[in-house]
């Protein structure tokens, strides 16, 4: 008898929930600060590990998130979460230092297009500008994350080719960023393309943490982390209930829900510390308080361990 092989997953991975950032900047009803609070509050209970909690941009960029420092300062005291937050500049830099954040995220595109409506600016000029960024941070001791949008995909110029995302890869590890999200900011990689590129890229940056971020714009992204786990990446953004999108890429929807990302690892044995419980309690009441999801699996159908009462088959035989 032949034996099958089975696929090798990593035993753990990490999952970051962005709803308070990627998910809220999508919102255009404005959500009270007290909200946001209890939100991630809420989001603390189900043992999530890191939270993306904002984005220190100007508030006519996106005024949704215009209470960044309150938001962070009023969440100080749970210590068991590792809070990161996105930064453009030094400026925004600054404010999260000030308002108690430990790691930044830097804010790039892969395309200059998509860089030039979200930034401003070519793909270069942006990368380039974050040096100012790592050495505040430096002597803060703060820690210094990089990332790359539309990373497998722009809405405006199409696939992304590798050697312009290691091109930036490589930017990055001059810079001494050791950590690098690559997003599908509008849901457009597949599962081959992930595979691929994750593969030629742990090659020639061996030094390099990876992680992703992945939007379900057209259904693929539970497709697109199972191929990334067979690469060995343990560190995956998701948002609750599915919340998300990026104003600057049209048509892009909302990321991974965290409670589909969570009960499909957990269904393959692989550990995420989330009480998946607590999760889906959780989703159902952030839905409630944000009046709509994202495109959530599981709050619409439950976790397979949700069974129903059997068919009374012998009864209706008899009828």
């Amino acid at each position: 008898m032949n034996r099958v092989e089975e696929i090798k997953l990593p035993e753990k991975v990490v999952i970051c929930e962005v709803a308070p950032r990627d998910g809220f900047q999508a919102e255009e009803t404005w959500i009270p600060t007290e909200r946001k609070i209890h939100i991630v509050r809420e989001l603390a209970k189900t043992g999530i590990q890191s939270i993306e909690i904002t984005s220190f941009v100007h508030p006519k960029a996106i005024p949704q998130l215009k209470d960044a420092e309150q938001v962070v300062k009023s969440v100080q005291d749970l210590t068991d979460i590792k809070f990161r937050a996105l930064v453009p500049n030094v400026k925004g830099a600054q404010r999260a230092i000030d308002a108690g954040i430990t790691k930044l995220k830097l804010m790039l595109s892969a395309t200059d297009s998509h860089s030039l409506s979200n930034a401003n600016c070519s793909v270069e000029e942006a990368q380039l500008g974050f040096a100012p960024i790592i050495e505040l941070a430096a002597k803060s001791g703060v820690k210094v994350g990089g990332s790359i949008s539309v990373a497998f995909g722009c809405p405006y110029e199409g696939k992304v080719p590798l050697e312009r995302i290691s091109t930036i890869v490589e930017r990055y590890t001059e810079m001494g960023v050791n950590e690098v999200s690559l997003a599908d900011t509008t849901g457009m990689a597949n599962p081959k393309q992930i595979y691929t590129t994750l593969g030629v890229l742990k090659k020639n940056f061996p030094q390099m943490t990876f992680s992703m971020h992945l939007h379900n714009t057209r259904g693929l992204a539970f497709s697109n982390v199972l191929a990334a786990l067979q690469q060995g990446i343990i560190h995956f953004d998701s948002s609750i209930i599915g919340l998300g999108g990026c104003p600057y890429a049209p048509g892009a929807s909302g990321n991974i829900a965290t409670e589909d990302l969570a009960h499909g690892l957990a269904e393959m044995g692989v550990e995420t510390g989330i009480n998946l419980d607590k999760l889906t309690i959780a989703a159902r009441n952030i839905r409630e308080l944000i009046g709509h999801d994202g495109g959530s699996y599981i709050l619409q159908a439950g976790p397979f361990s949700q069974l129903y009462d059997k068919p009374h088959v012998q009864e209706k035989l008899e009828k």
